[in-house]
């Protein structure tokens, strides 16, 4: 007997939110090992799948498929290749570690565990969805919810009005959790509306068929259509995605929400963006990708640039993270569009290992927020000798992030800009490089202020505790994978060859 896997680790979270929302009132422990026990069924199926891929024969496996509305074509079907196994591998350790990092809200806990699990089984639901109609809901179930979580579990920061627009910033509330939760939602749902008329255009090209992404494939799509619906879905996922200049709601989210939304946001939603320009636009527009790669590379090499000068300029810790992401997300997107197989493998790589190293700094974020009850970097100080074990991790972290050899983060920025130097436009290399050279600042800036440099004389930072119990779960499974994955990266390479390199001969004819 077959087990539907990829239908057990999508509805998995689901289910235990609504055992969450229906048994879970009156006992905050239940809600919370409910939610654990959730995240742990998604998590051994993700693994299962991930180690029992064929990469031999490659394509999509593990296939489901049931019609839903068959006069429109709409099927329930779902598979998996060697890039989707990889990123429902990255989003299964994030929810895993995510349900022990957030063991600590109390504020109606029942309903916050039960909006993340749903929030997780869209972004189950896109990485394996096969059918674009289905794909699209997913997409917005993975959207929505973060509405709530950050309007009501968010926290809300001052941000000084300044600038020639410093008195809209005053009027309509920059800072606050409410301002984040409404900017990030307009701008997301901006965003959908484009990948809808996208779909909706190849749908009505493939003749009202068929929402099925391998039918689409399999179509020989007019060189104009193709144009316009690579830049509708470009724009669309882009936004999600954190592409300048549509990034700005990407830092007023990051910084207002609760840990466990932080590190889904900036850890797998972000990638959903850039999962839906590779698979979907360079995908099923070929002719497109090449055409538009200049644009996407450059738009690219603003990013990179732009989101770590960014980070260099802040004083708030979550502000750094969250701009190091829009810095580091250039990164997927520059490797993707160096349309060659280096670069592309590095994108993927990207995505994975950006998704560990930035679910890893906000789970310390959070952490040394609970403890200390200040983000303000240059306050703080002298924190690695009172929280040796946060002072680590956040330090291999930080490498990781500016490409230190045996982590993860070395490799993929390294295959990206190997991507990059043997592309068409081998320039492209220097604003990656430039990049991490100003990671590399601010990083080593942050980490010593904070924990390796001259104790605060602040009494409220004076005797602070280390993580304890529950918190080393989410910090250790982190850890362990972004060296797993930097020592041996194989693990990750061997299944994202088996799509890249299809995807490559459709973009290149070779």
């Amino acid at each position: 007997m077959n087990l539907p896997l990829l239908s057990i680790m999508t509805w998995a979270p689901f289910v235990a939110a609504l055992i969450i929302m229906f048994l879970g009132r009156r006992s905050p422990l239940l809600v919370r090992w409910t939610a654990v026990l959730g995240a742990f069924v998604s998590l051994v199926a993700s693994l299962y799948v991930y180690w029992a891929y064929d990469r031999v024969a490659a394509g999509f496996q593990f296939g489901e498929k049931f019609a839903l509305v068959p006069s429109l074509g709409i099927s329930y079907e779902l598979g998996l290749d060697g890039m989707s196994a990889l990123m429902v591998l990255l989003t299964s350790i994030i929810i895993f570690a995510g349900a022990f990092a957030s063991w600590t809200v109390k504020e109606r806990g029942q309903e916050f565990y039960a909006l993340l699990l749903l929030l997780v089984t869209g972004v189950y639901g896109v990485f394996v969805s096969l059918d674009l109609f289905v794909f699209f809901l997913f997409y917005e179930i993975a959207v929505l919810p973060m509405y709530l979580l950050i309007g009501i579990w968010g926290s809300s920061g001052y941000v000084k009005p300044q600038g020639i627009f410093g008195w809209a910033m005053g009027r309509t509330g920059v800072g606050t959790k409410e301002y984040a939760a409404m900017k990030l939602t307009l701008y997301l749902l901006f965003g959908s509306a484009f990948i809808l008329v996208g779909i909706l255009a190849l749908y009505v090209a493939n003749g009202s068929r068929s929402f099925s992404f391998l039918d689409f494939q399999a179509m020989n799509i007019d060189p104009t259509l193709q144009s316009w619906v690579f830049l509708a879905f470009y724009i669309g996922f882009g936004i999600l995605a954190a592409i300048w200049p549509f990034h700005t709601w990407s830092p007023d989210g990051h910084a207002s929400a609760p840990t466990a939304v932080s590190m889904l946001h900036a850890g797998v939603l972000m990638k959903l963006g850039a999962y839906g320009v590779v698979r979907l636009g360079m995908g099923l527009l070929p002719d497109a990708s090449v055409e538009w790669a200049w644009l996407v590379g450059a738009i690219a090499c603003i990013n990179i640039v732009y989101g770590a000068l960014s980070a260099l300029a802040q004083t708030d810790l979550k502000y750094v993270i969250a701009y190091s992401s829009v810095s580091h997300m250039g990164v997927v997107m520059l490797g993707a569009a160096t349309l060659t197989q280096t670069g592309l493998n590095g994108s993927v790589f990207q995505m994975f290992a950006h998704g560990i190293m930035t679910g890893l700094f906000f789970a310390l974020v959070g952490l040394v927020y609970e403890k200390s009850h200040s983000r303000e970097i240059f306050k703080m100080g002298g924190f690695g000798t009172m929280m040796p074990g946060i002072a680590t991790a956040f330090t291999i972290a930080g490498l990781s992030s500016l490409g230190l050899p045996a982590t993860a983060g070395f490799v993929a920025e390294f295959l990206t800009f190997l991507g990059a130097w043997s592309s068409a436009h081998p320039w492209w290399l220097f604003p990656g490089v430039i990049g991490a050279l100003l990671t590399s600042i601010y990083v080593l800036r942050v980490t010593k202020a904070i924990f390796w440099g001259p104790p605060s004389t602040d009494p409220h930072f004076q005797n602070l505790p280390d993580a304890v119990g529950t918190e080393w779960a989410a910090l250790g499974i982190l850890v362990f994978v972004l060296v797993l994955f930097g020592v041996v990266p194989s693990l990750a390479i061997a299944p994202i060859d088996t799509a890249t390199m299809p995807l490559l001969m459709r973009l290149t004819g070779r």
